[in-house]
């Protein structure tokens, strides 16, 4: 029994790819919401999240070695799965995912598929956003997991557009930040409602470092990051936040109308 088809709406609906991890799905369905023009319930985008957290390997350890199944395979069944229940866009709330041993791979199985759902780049959209939204900003700040940290993937898309990038020492990255995100006692994946003060504290430490480096901005460059910290500014830098550059994305691409201003948000 078919329970959508995308002839049941005028503009298709956002697809969400959750797990990755849940609470970011969450917070990107959330920050979809918050950038909707609506004044009422039938004002809002059609939005489909799903959340399908165990069939998805962890996307750092495959990038470390440590499993080898590539998350890659999941995620495009998962935005597979969106296609038919609806969704014309698609966004991955999870920055790693979108390292190009795993993004390559959701992109070919989709194009095996034959699905021809859009699929947005997070990375590239959040590029995008500090040219357009801060022209004068060219001292880049990066914090996130050690996946993301190791594959280069801001690193290379901010170069390739002449900013300058600062981001932890290795020995700073794997110490501080990536804990702050995996410890399983007190890491934002392991409790991120709320938020843990020894998380909070280590991000802090990660801020204020890249600020000491000369960073002008920051970007949050781990979804599980922006939950403990709104966008705005992180130790007197402007903090990026990839999840809500992607909510507002996913809107511009299925209904430019509804698309709340920026400072309205």
């Amino acid at each position: 029994m078919q329970l959508f088809s995308c002839n049941q709406y005028l503009h298709g609906m956002i697809g969400i790819v959750g797990g990755v991890g849940p609470y970011a799905g969450i917070d990107l369905l959330r920050k979809v919401f918050d950038s909707t023009l609506a004044v009422r319930d039938q004002d809002h985008v059609d939005v489909i999240l799903l959340s399908l957290s165990a069939s998805i390997v962890d996307r750092t350890e495959f990038l470390e070695g440590e499993v080898a199944e590539n998350p890659g395979y999941a995620i495009s069944r998962v935005l597979i799965r969106l296609e038919a229940a609806g969704a014309r866009v698609a966004g991955i709330p999870c920055n790693t995912a979108h390292a190009g041993p795993v993004f390559s791979v959701v992109t070919e199985e989709l194009v095996r598929a034959g699905c021809t759902i859009k699929l947005l780049n997070m990375i590239g959209e959040t590029v995008d956003f500090i040219g357009k939204e801060f022209p004068l900003t060219k001292k880049i700040g990066v914090l996130s997991t050690t996946g993301t940290y190791r594959s280069g993937l801001y690193l290379k898309a901010l170069e390739e557009r002449g900013y300058t990038v600062i981001r932890p020492t290795i020995e700073f990255q794997e110490s501080v930040i990536h804990p702050a995100i995996y410890n399983p006692e007190y890491g934002i994946k392991a409790i991120s409602n709320p938020v843990q003060s020894e998380a909070r504290e280590s991000m802090v430490k990660g801020f204020k470092y890249i600020q000491s480096q000369g960073a002008q901005a920051v970007i949050m460059g781990c979804t599980e990051i922006p939950i403990a910290f709104p966008m705005g500014e992180a130790e007197g830098m402007i903090a990026i936040d990839p999840t809500l550059v992607l909510a507002r994305a996913l809107i511009r691409d299925l209904n430019p109308d509804k698309l709340k201003p920026l400072s309205n948000v």
